[in-house]
């Protein structure tokens, strides 16, 4: 298998590039692309600038509109339409920050599969590792598609929204903004204030988006690596249950030696994906949960006022909430999926025609795929499309609660 084996090493960098690609065109721009050692001293430097302005953009937009719900006196109704917008990009911030200390485990994932890559030298193999490489693409696409133009929107609509007051005797218009500020710690009535404000209140929701963004990209990615080199694990195994067929029993140990570190190094990198994402898909299911449910609050209130404008606009970012959990939890499913497939495929081939020692090797294999690695959510909750309908359970019963609190 492996001595007929095509290189094809001029194309190696530009397929690990072309899987990567858009992992790091959403996270280069909030400075949140691992450094590895070919980064240069300027690329360094401008990343921890955009580190900085992009935290002190968030803390420009949470702290005073949660000053503002906490110290203003208003209805229940309108601070529950404060508080999702906050809550958004609160967590947004933490995943932020979750995702800058996690760098390093991001960086060896990207290098493991840079890695793959190479080792992978077949024309066959490369072409499975592609075909998984373009559905991550596809996906992760698709996710910044959803959550950038939902919320987006939500905040264009918001700016193009103006207000009558009346300051000092003077009659101003001024435009809305998509979270609130307490207008004793900022005057945004008058300008350029809000403007100033509006346009970080811009900034900082792309942040926050960028980070989810990056955050279900990189799961998505890894996770379709993943399921290639298992994808390719399982080609080799078949054929080489079937080259042994009747050979000599002793020429195939390196071979499947071959396979059983290829094994090991797929589950390696699984774990990896796992120890990365437990505690990122635990946020992003917390705020999922809290933004299906606060957007479901919207929708309703919305149409009690016959909002056409602000209906749309929150259904269309509660499906993007919704697609962005289906797929973390679809890849968990499928990532657990694919590894018990492996000692599926071993006992569905013709193993009994061969040697014994040949088939106690491929029982090490066997046992190896029953011990099955599983992505969670902070260590207690199996990601599964099990888990989606939980997550949509929750919600929709936090909802009844607010319905009937407010």
């Amino acid at each position: 298998m492996i001595n007929q084996s095509v290189t094809i090493e001029s194309n190696v960098g530009s397929l690990s590039d072309y899987s990567l690609q858009l992992n790091r065109w959403f996270l280069k721009p909030i400075g949140a692309w691992p450094q590895s050692r070919s980064t240069s001293r300027i690329e360094r430097m401008i990343s921890l600038v955009l580190i900085v302005v992009c935290h002190c953009a968030i803390s420009f937009t949470v702290i005073p509109s949660a000053l503002h719900i906490i110290l203003v006196d208003e209805d229940i109704y309108w601070k529950m339409k404060l508080l999702g917008p906050l809550g958004h990009w609160f967590v947004g911030g933490l995943n932020y920050t979750t995702l800058l200390l996690r760098s390093r485990e991001i960086r060896y994932c990207v290098e493991h599969i840079e890695m793959d890559w190479r080792i992978v030298t077949r024309m066959k193999d490369h072409r499975i590792m592609l075909q998984n490489a373009k559905f991550g693409r596809y996906v992760a696409g698709f996710c910044a598609a959803f959550m950038q133009l939902g919320v987006l929107s939500y905040c264009t609509v918001t700016a193009l929204t103006t207000q009558v007051i009346v300051l000092d005797n003077v009659t101003k218009t001024v435009r809305m903004l998509p979270c609130p500020v307490y207008k004793k710690l900022l005057n945004v009535d008058t300008s350029p204030t809000n403007e100033i404000v509006l346009a970080s209140q811009f900034l900082s929701g792309f942040i926050v988006n960028s980070s989810a963004v990056g955050a279900f990209s990189l799961a998505t990615v890894f996770a379709a690596h993943a399921c290639g080199q298992l994808n390719v694990l399982k080609t080799w195994i078949t054929e080489f249950v079937n080259e042994s067929d009747g050979n000599d029993k002793h020429v195939y140990f390196n071979e499947i030696g071959v396979i059983v570190e290829h094994h090991l190094r797929v589950l390696s990198f699984i774990s990896r994906i796992e120890d990365l994402m437990n505690r990122i898909c635990f946020m992003e299911l917390f705020k999922c949960t809290l933004d299906i449910c606060m957007l479901s609050y919207y929708i309703l209130m919305e149409w009690a006022d016959h909002n056409v404008q602000n209906l749309t606009i929150h259904f269309a970012i509660l499906i993007s909430m919704s697609f962005n959990v289906f797929i973390v939890c679809y890849i968990g499913e499928i990532l657990t999926e694919q590894c018990k497939k492996v000692g599926d495929v071993v006992y569905m081939t013709n193993w009994y025609y061969l040697p014994h020692k040949t088939i106690l090797d491929l029982v090490l294999i066997i046992t190896r795929s029953s011990l099955i690695i599983k992505i969670t959510a902070g260590k207690l909750i199996h990601m599964t499309v099990y888990t989606f309908g939980d997550v949509m359970k929750t919600a929709f019963a936090y909802l009844n609660i607010l319905r009937q609190t407010t």
